[in-house]
């Protein structure tokens, strides 16, 4: 009987500790379950509420996504996106997330190269026109078109490219020789681009190399035509495309300005949205390379403001562009940019660097006070939460470009790369693409799927891919949003449709 008594007290403590501590799991399941909604409602694209069909469609796609990053969470080893780009981005192709996206609507290009868009396979199609000469020079290449045999420098010889080609012995072993010319894709770049430096040069060297064939006047005009008709296809609607307005030429010895180059532009955009009334056209931002005296960057802002003035409608800014780290910093132009800045809008390279504290870093710093409407790159913003509230204060949006920075060895694991946390909180993201011919990815599709996949949380969903393609139009510079965005939700439902 005192046994009994004695047992009574010990079972009303466990049953009070079992209450106890099923109220401790409770509530640390609660809060659990609190912060992990509340990260979620303060994601880039929670603000989007998704219709009964796109919910059916987002089940479809979060089901092919969560597939994905499953297999990689569970075989690391297979994982894509801990890999060099150039080993999965003809692998992703065959994704079936990888289709859908492809067939997105995708809003505006907002940060790209003029001639970086498009692939070596095409550049190689260009070296079959009529006149073009070429001079080989060890590894190195020029190019250039003439009714005669060039007399400009060449420490070889000038000969016109069909006979160099023909007398090869074999053409198909003559263009994959100079198609390495056109494409930093290697089999093996963690041997060859040991640094930043070393792939910035090979990179620099695609530009400097194709000088001369780019800027022929008619293959200039070709080359943009088909650029707008790259973007189209991929499914976007308006570019902003950055150009540095080099002087063209034709085969009689003329050489054009930086207004006719403009003028070319223009031409070629009127004439493309002619034949395809449902693109929105482009714009271009003059973007000269930022290593340069101040008198140039003196220069560089009379034509600016010429270009502008003589193009109103067309002309979107002005940027600096080239390697931040070995260029010159923005700050040495401070003054010169500052007192500009009430005539030209500012659209910046600024951030593409690993380093902190440096000049290059700072450079974001400088695209804050001069009141850049958005930041190219922005990469290493992630280290200066004081810069962050001021962007998301100012409604500076951030141009990211994902492979473009892995592939220049910003970032080796794009699951690293600090996009993850611009999309956590909700900063003002677009995604682009930069100079996606050099690397042989698609103009957005292959940005847009290594966003969504590699680097977003597992789990952002459509609102996501929305969100961003809004956010391209709305921090885009055409004229008449609510005509674009309309537009847009009628390709966006076609596309929701299409999928359920």
């Amino acid at each position: 009987m005192v046994k009994m008594w004695t047992m009574i007290p010990w079972t009303l403590f466990c049953i009070v500790s079992m209450v106890y501590a099923n109220d401790a799991f409770e509530r640390a399941l609660e809060e659990r379950n609190y912060l992990i909604q509340k990260q979620l409602d303060t994601m880039l694209g929670s603000d989007i509420v998704l219709n009964d069909n796109e919910e059916k469609a987002n089940k479809i796609i979060m089901a092919l996504k969560e597939k994905e990053i499953d297999h990689g969470f569970a075989k690391p080893q297979y994982h894509n996106f801990s890999k060099h780009f150039f080993d999965y981005k003809d692998d992703v192709k065959r994704s079936e997330l990888f289709k859908i996206i492809q067939k997105m609507p995708k809003g505006a290009m907002l940060h790209i190269h003029d001639t970086g868009v498009l692939g070596p396979d095409y550049v190689v199609s260009l070296t079959y026109l009529d006149n073009l000469f070429v001079c080989f020079e060890g590894n190195g290449i020029q190019f250039l078109f003439s009714l005669k045999t060039p007399t400009t420098l060449c420490s070889t010889e000038w000969e016109l490219m069909r006979d160099a080609r023909y007398s090869s012995g074999n053409v198909e072993k003559f263009d994959a020789k100079l198609r390495k010319y056109f494409t930093i894709v290697i089999d093996n770049p963690h041997e060859v681009y040991t640094d930043v430096n070393a792939v910035w040069s090979y990179f620099q060297n695609y530009f400097i190399q194709t000088t001369g064939l780019f800027t022929y006047k008619p293959v200039w005009e070709k080359y943009f035509y088909d650029s707008l008709l790259a973007f189209r296809d991929d499914n976007i609607m308006y570019a902003e495309v950055r150009s540095v307005f080099p002087e063209l030429y034709d085969l009689h010895g003329t050489v054009y300005d930086i207004m006719d180059t403009a003028a070319s532009y223009k031409k070629v955009n009127d004439q493309f949205m002619n034949d395809y009334p449902d693109f929105f056209g482009a714009k271009l931002i003059y973007s000269p390379l930022r290593q340069v005296s101040i008198e140039t960057v003196k220069e560089y802002i009379a034509n600016a403001r010429k270009l502008k003035e003589m193009f109103p409608d067309f002309i979107a800014g002005f940027d600096l562009v080239g390697q931040e780290d070995l260029g010159s910093p923005t700050k040495e132009f401070l003054k010169e940019l500052s007192e500009a800045g009430d005539d030209l809008n500012y659209f910046f390279h600024s951030g593409e660097t690993n380093w902190y504290g440096t000049t290059s870093d700072e450079n974001l710093v400088d695209a804050i006070v001069l009141n850049a409407r958005r930041i190219g790159h922005g990469y290493a913003i992630i280290k200066h939460p004081l810069l962050i509230e001021e962007i998301k204060k100012r409604n500076i949006a951030l141009e990211v470009n994902v492979i473009s920075n892995a592939v220049l060895a910003l970032v080796a694991d794009v699951r690293n790369h600090p996009l993850a946390s611009y999309l956590a909180n909700n900063l003002p993201v677009v995604i682009s693409s930069d100079d996606p011919g050099v690397w042989e990815s698609e103009q957005l599709s292959h940005d847009f799927y290594v966003t969504f996949v590699g680097v977003a949380s597992r789990r952002a969903d459509l609102r996501l891919l929305k969100k961003l393609a809004l956010n391209s139009l709305y921090y885009s510079e055409y004229s008449n949003k609510d005509e674009i965005v309309h537009e847009f939700e009628i390709r966006w439902t076609r596309f929701i449709n299409s999928i359920i």
